[in-house]
């Protein structure tokens, strides 16, 4: 947990998204919704409307009440509207439901959304943000790591259909992302480490060093130190940002930020998002990418094995289940929203920090890879 004391080291860190009119600035430090920080730069934006805090009952009264406080004392006049966390959730009904919720409030087009909480509420309530009145401005206020470090960050909004993920959603930038690191310490160990999955993508995908460093302070990040976990969330946004820069709706580089996740949202769904939590499911795919980066030729077998090693070393698994069917896996990876006229693309890893798009990568290979990760013959 965070340590007494360190809510008052100095750790604010400021990160832009440079997109021209849509930019905006991803604000991260400790204690920003405790000391008012956040309440000052959300009714910067406000100017006085109303705002919708989109949230679980347990984050409210953990960390909205005290938002809306703070928000009030500012001339902003909050509302709550209360959705079930989890990807179970994360479906058109949770939209509708919100958007009753926004007609009862008689909200209007000056009025903003904050999103309270991890990545299926903030990608829920973005897209209700993105779609209620043509677009109502939105407010990411993360509280896991994986929500600190992607899912509230680039614009991309969404919900889940039965034949696959986020098949359903928009681009929609948000005004301001508000990290506030103190809200980890209330974040389960098994929720934190798979957070460090996205953050080990990082590394994996564009920075060697972030890497190294990333593997160094594992014992400092899963022991929720805010000195580590700070710097590890702004150079993970920074290199996201650096990424959404150069290509906001995914045409080309942008996709290299689905390392792991092509296999990765396949086994949730061939596993009804009932046994592994996102990041997880991103630790077992990007391990299943490397062995289909080994078997195109494109990975080499040490770069296999750090990868491995880094996210053993994070507590996340890293073992295709044996009893989840390949053939159900590879029909699901077809349904994938990355499959670009029936080809299927991965993003493979040349070294660590550098990867590539290859796209199309015949089944034959996804399937070799598979067998061998399912059989475990690949760690030597």
């Amino acid at each position: 947990m965070v340590r007494e004391g360190d809510s008052t080291i100095e750790t604010r860190r400021n990160v832009p998204v440079h997109l021209g009119e849509r930019g905006y600035h991803i604000t991260i430090g400790a204690q920003l919704i405790a000391s008012g920080d956040a309440a000052d730069q959300i009714a910067a934006i406000a100017k006085g409307a109303r705002a919708a805090i989109v949230t679980h009952p347990n984050l409210r009264a953990l960390y909205g009440e005290t938002l809306a406080a703070t928000l009030r004392l500012r001339g902003c006049d909050p509302i709550f509207c209360e959705v079930e966390e989890g990807e179970t959730f994360k479906h058109l009904a949770t939209v509708e439901r919100l958007y009753q919720q926004f007609v009862e409030a008689q909200l209007d087009r000056r009025c903003l959304i904050i999103a309270l909480g991890g990545g299926v509420i903030g990608d829920t309530a973005g897209f209700a943000a993105a779609t209620y009145l043509r677009g109502l401005r939105l407010i990411q206020i993360p509280t896991t790591l994986l929500a600190q470090v992607d899912a509230s960050i680039g614009g991309k909004t969404g919900v889940n259909l039965p034949q696959g993920k986020n098949l359903v959603g928009a681009f929609y930038q948000p005004s301001l992302v508000l990290v506030d690191i103190s809200t980890l310490k209330t974040l389960p160990l098994r929720e934190l480490r798979a957070g460090l999955a996205e953050v080990i993508k990082y590394g994996i995908i564009y920075d060697l060093a972030f890497f190294e460093e990333t593997y160094q302070a594992l014992p400092q990040l899963l022991n929720y130190e805010v000195e580590a976990l700070t710097k590890a969330v702004a150079r993970s946004c920074e290199i996201k940002a650096e990424v959404v820069a150069q290509d906001e709706t995914e045409q080309g580089l942008r996709a290299i930020l689905n390392f792991g996740h092509t296999l990765g949202h396949a086994l949730e769904a061939a596993t009804d998002y009932q046994r592994y939590l996102h990041g997880e499911a991103v630790s077992i795919g990007m391990v299943a990418a490397a062995l289909v980066g080994e078997e195109m030729g494109i990975t080499p077998h040490e770069t296999t094995h750090r990868i491995i090693a880094a996210l053993q070393q994070a507590g996340l698994p890293t073992q295709f289940p044996t009893e989840v069917p390949l053939p159900e896996v590879l029909e699901i990876m077809h349904r994938d929203k990355k499959v670009v006229a029936g080809k299927t693309r991965f993003i493979l890893a040349r070294a660590i920090g550098k990867v590539e798009i290859v796209p199309d990568v015949p089944d034959a290979v996804v399937l070799r890879a598979l067998e061998r990760h399912r059989a475990g013959s690949f760690s030597s």
